[in-house]
């Protein structure tokens, strides 16, 4: 029974992927239903799998869809099986997007990228700078995980270095770069899933995301540089000695520097395949990103004929690592029965009539400084960024806002970016607090709240500008 459920799990969640984009080319009625059969087959397993005390959060968001579909006037069946097809785009994107990270892992990029920059990154302000950058384009490739991996290899070139004073040079960077990735990085799902839904410009909320992250990089250094003077130490004399010894151990320059030229041309191609494929391609952005992932990968290991190792890790993500991957898919798809039930009832309208009421005794306010707060509080409940998009914008895509989509995606993406900032209930805090040993609440607020409350301030002030002006 037990490898029946564990061999269950994976092919479900395959035949659901395959099925996602067979269907989206061919909506054959047929395939579709065992499309929803395949999205029960995951929930199925993965409950018989864990127990349901361990997937709380989805099995709890599938029983409130369905004791509301239940109790309104849907059909029980035909309820469970368009809500299990109501999250396909972002279970296909879920299942493709790791993948990126097997590219990453096939050469040394950081440490050749380390080397070949380590000129721009002799002080402790410019490598404040470096990491809180880096990660960014980093959590382009590895989402969240880009927090472990760079934390890793910092803390591997600063490997002499302890104390707070450290931990928290390291530990505010990369949470910093990675709550601020998610306002303009594509493969970050819930950015794609919020531009998808509110029907924005990608270009237009990725430049005004890059925009916002430019000036947050700016404030995080100047944030950094009276952090590091309350501590009362000198990070760059220690800094400069670790570097010169890693330096002193650095292969070739000829291969370092044919290995950056192979990252940038990786980076490149990746983010503009993407961005220029969805201005002339009539197809969903949450469809074409994991059809050019799959592509890139695909073309990487052909080029470099490493075809047996493409299949040898593969192999190694079906067997092994898509089963960690069920969690994530099973909130979609609980999320997913729950807001197809919710898009049957009046709680639309009751979320409309409330932000009403409130402009009425706050007249001086709009909605889009609240948008923010429904996803920080939403956060510290333990919904990562990806669900609590998944249901902020779900209920938003039923609301007639009088804004320009890009704000409202903006708006809805500052609030992501500061409760991974903040909440220490989250994947990006429990990561970093996993890493350096210092607790959620120290990593999350402890060391940020400061720096959260100058990002929303600066960020609605633009945002604002923007409503009075009607840009």
């Amino acid at each position: 029974m037990k490898k029946v459920v564990q061999w269950g799990l994976p092919i479900s969640i395959i035949t659901f992927t395959v099925l996602h984009f067979v269907t989206y080319f061919n909506g054959n009625e047929f395939l579709l239903d065992l499309l929803s059969i395949s999205g029960m087959g995951i929930l199925l397993f993965a409950v018989i799998l864990y127990t349901p005390p361990k997937i709380k959060m989805p099995f709890g968001l599938f029983i409130a869809g369905l004791l509301i579909i239940t109790f309104s006037d849907s059909h029980l069946m035909e309820g469970l099986m368009d809500g299990f097809r109501e999250m396909r785009n972002m279970i296909g994107l879920l299942v493709t997007v790791p993948m990126i990270s097997w590219v990453l892992r096939e050469e040394p990029f950081l440490e050749a990228i380390m080397g070949f920059g380590h000129r721009f990154l002799n002080t402790s302000r410019k490598f404040y700078f470096g990491m809180i950058s880096f990660t960014q384009i980093i959590a382009y490739f590895l989402l969240f995980g880009s927090i472990s991996m760079m934390y890793q290899f910092v803390d591997m070139i600063l490997k002499d270095e302890s104390g707070e004073a450290w931990e928290h040079f390291k530990g505010t960077a990369l949470l910093r770069g990675f709550s601020l990735s998610v306002m303009w990085v594509v493969s970050i799902p819930s950015f794609a899933y919020v531009v998808e839904s509110m029907g924005a410009s990608l270009g237009v909320s990725i430049i005004q995301g890059m925009f916002v992250s430019i000036a947050g990089i700016m404030v995080a250094l100047l944030f950094s540089k009276f952090e590091e003077k309350s501590y009362g130490v000198d990070l760059t004399a220690g800094l400069k000695t670790e570097i010169e010894e890693l330096l002193s151990h650095t292969a070739d320059k000829k291969q370092m520097n044919r290995i950056v030229l192979e990252f940038m041309i990786l980076f490149v191609s990746l983010f503009g395949s993407i961005f220029i494929l969805s201005s002339f391609v009539e197809i969903e952005l949450l469809i074409l990103i994991p059809l050019v992932v799959m592509v890139w990968i695909l073309t990487y290991y052909v080029s470099k004929r490493r075809l047996n190792k493409l299949f040898d890790l593969a192999k190694k993500y079906v067997q092994k690592d898509m089963a960690h991957q069920s969690y994530q898919l099973c909130v979609m798809l609980g999320a997913g029965i729950l807001i197809f039930a919710l898009s049957h009832t009046e709680f639309a309208s009751l979320i409309v009539d409330g932000i009403y009421s409130l402009q009425e005794v706050l007249p001086f306010l709009n909605v889009l400084y609240f948008l923010p707060f429904m996803v920080i509080i939403l956060g510290f409940f333990g919904l990562g960024p990806l669900t609590v998009m998944v249901l902020v914008a779900g209920i938003l895509e039923s609301i007639y806002l009088p804004y320009p989509p890009e704000l409202i995606v903006l708006a809805v993406t500052l609030g992501s970016s500061i409760s991974i900032l903040l909440s220490p209930m989250i994947m990006p805090i429990i990561m970093l607090s996993g890493e350096n040993g210092l607790s959620g609440f120290k990593n999350g607020i402890g060391f940020n709240w400061k720096f959260g409350v100058v990002i929303y301030l600066m960020v609605m002030g633009y945002v604002q500008v923007r409503v009075y002006m009607g840009w």
